[in-house]
C-alpha cells in the first residue's frame, strides 16, 4: 500500500487484497478498481488537485506493481531526505515556512547516500549541530507542480535523529522563518495548521515511543 497525498487529499495505491469495498461509499472517500490505462488514474490526480472535497481516494488492482508504475510514469520522480530531530529533553526540532509548521527535509544530490543527504539538510536548514541518526521512519510521498507546470512526485526518506538542545539558526534563504523545539503532544494538541504527511511522521514516532515504553 502506498500514501500519496495530492494537496491535502490522500491517495491510496492498493493490492486488491488489501481493500474492502463497501456496499456504500462515504461521501468523502472513493474506493476504485485500476482500470488498467494511466489515463484512468489522471482522471483521479485532477480531481485531487482541483478539490478537496474527498479525504481519501483509493485505487487498487491485483497487480499493485503495475499500478505503481503506471501512477509514477505520469510525474517526474525527486528524491529528497530528512529528519525528525529529538534533543535530550524530548522535544522535537520543528520548522515554520510558507504557513505552515514543518520538518526539515531537501532534495538529495547526485550520487548522495540518503542519510548523508537527510543529515545535510536538517543541519543547514536548521543550524543544529553534532546531528546523530538512531533510525529510519517512514518513506513519504506528495506531488506538485514545478515552475514548469509540470507534475512532480516527491519521494523523501525520513530518519529519526538526536542531538541536544541547542540554539538553532533558521535557514532564511528557504523561506524558513522559525525553527524551534517543542513537545510533541502539547504542539499537536494545539492543532498547529501542518502537512497531513507531517502528522504522519508524528503520529508514527508516537507509536514507536509508545511500543518502546511497553
Amino acid at each position: 500500500m502506498y500514501k500519496i497525498y495530492i494537496n491535502e487529499t490522500l491517495l491510496i495505491l492498493a493490492a486488491q487484497s488489501e481493500v474492502r469495498v463497501p456496499e456504500k461509499n462515504d461521501e468523502s472517500d472513493i474506493i476504485a478498481r485500476y482500470a488498467g490505462k494511466p489515463k484512468f488514474l489522471l482522471n483521479y490526480i485532477d480531481l485531487a488537485e482541483k478539490t478537496s472535497v474527498y479525504k481519501t481516494i483509493t485505487i487498487y488492482s491485483p497487480n499493485i506493481k503495475k499500478l505503481r508504475q503506471d501512477f509514477q510514469s505520469l510525474f517526474k520522480i525527486v528524491k529528497a531526505a530528512g529528519g525528525l530531530v529529538i534533543n535530550n529533553k524530548s522535544e522535537a526540532l520543528l520548522i515554520h515556512r510558507r504557513g505552515f509548521w514543518d520538518l526539515p527535509k531537501g532534495k538529495m544530490e547526485l550520487n548522495e547516500k540518503k542519510k548523508q543527504s537527510a543529515l545535510r539538510e536538517v543541519m543547514e536548514e536548521t543550524g543544529v549541530k553534532n546531528l546523530e541518526i538512531n533510525k529510519k521512519l517512514i518513506t513519504t510521498y506528495h506531488t506538485y507542480r514545478n515552475i514548469n507546470k509540470k507534475r512532480v512526485l516527491k519521494k523523501t526518506f525520513w530518519y529519526l535523529m538526536s542531538a541536544k538542545k541547542q540554539d538553532l539558526v533558521p535557514q532564511k534563504e528557504e523561506g524558513i522563518k522559525r525553527a524551534v523545539w517543542k513537545d510533541v503532544d502539547t504542539f499537536m494538541d494545539n492543532k498547529p495548521k501542518i502537512f497531513r504527511n507531517i502528522r504522519d511522521i508524528l503520529a508514527h514516532y508516537k507509536e514507536i515511543t509508545e511500543t518502546a515504553n511497553l
